[in-house]
């Protein structure tokens, strides 16, 4: 796999964000962008459109309420192994690596092209990463990641086709609405194609609006095998998907 796993599907947002991207300037940034992947690509599951069921994970801990690893303005069910990460800097902050700046305090060059790299990543259209739960402690390669946005009168549809549209070499978008746990949502499965590796996998994200605003979640995965593998864990995030309680 070498570094074609550290695409938007197989490298954390988190934790040592910035030494992955650091990581990507001495070498490997062009397997950096959304559409990163390995291998042929593989043809998605016959019939697996936006509004194909899935089979259900079995369940392990909750995310979104206080207390859990990632606050957000809803919770949902993530399945058993699945690991979950904030996304947000901590108090002071920080989301780079130690010795990162010299004695003075001021940041290198260097450091600074990754921070900023750092923070487009974090960052599709109107909304923000601020949770990622990692696949690989089930076996899959890939993450479940929860992406939020400021409150307005944007409604799920609006917010997911802007995230759509925000990511380099996606096309194909196929929309359908859903609802669950009295959540009114979107969904959408859309291909997404790397123009440096050449390769296109299949990518899957919901949308829902809070009183705290708009949440995204979105499945990716290494390729459209890892990507079907972990379908059920979406279908268990989507089906227990409820708005925070205050």
């Amino acid at each position: 796999m070498g570094s074609r796993t550290v695409g938007r599907g197989g490298r954390s947002l988190g934790g040592g964000l910035v030494v992955a991207v650091a990581g990507c300037l001495a070498g490997a940034l062009t397997a950096c962008g959304a559409g990163g992947g390995h291998g042929a690509v593989k043809p998605t599951a016959s019939g697996a459109g936006a509004g194909a069921s899935s089979a259900v994970a079995a369940r392990g801990g909750t995310i979104g309420a206080p207390g859990s690893a990632c606050r957000l303005p809803v919770t949902f069910a993530l399945a058993k192994n699945w690991k979950p990460e904030s996304t947000v800097p901590d108090s002071a902050g920080s989301t780079s690596s130690p010795g990162s700046t010299g004695s003075s305090g001021s940041a290198a060059p260097d450091d600074d092209l990754a921070a900023e790299i750092a923070d487009a990543l974090l960052h599709q259209g109107p909304v923000t990463a601020v949770c990622e739960v990692d696949a690989k402690p089930a076996g899959h390669i890939g993450f479940l990641r929860v992406w939020t946005g400021e409150p307005g009168a944007a409604d799920a549809r609006s917010v997911l086709a802007s995230f759509v549209g925000a990511e380099k070499g996606a096309a194909h978008a196929t929309y359908r609405a859903f609802t669950t746990g009295g959540l009114a949502g979107t969904e959408v499965e859309y291909r997404v194609t790397s123009e440096i590796l050449e390769e296109t996998k299949t990518e899957r994200a919901l949308a829902v609006t809070t009183p705290d605003g708009p949440v995204v979640v979105h499945l990716g995965g290494l390729d459209d095998e890892e990507h079907r593998a972990m379908l059920p864990a979406y279908e268990l995030a989507k089906s227990t998907l409820r708005v925070t309680a205050h």
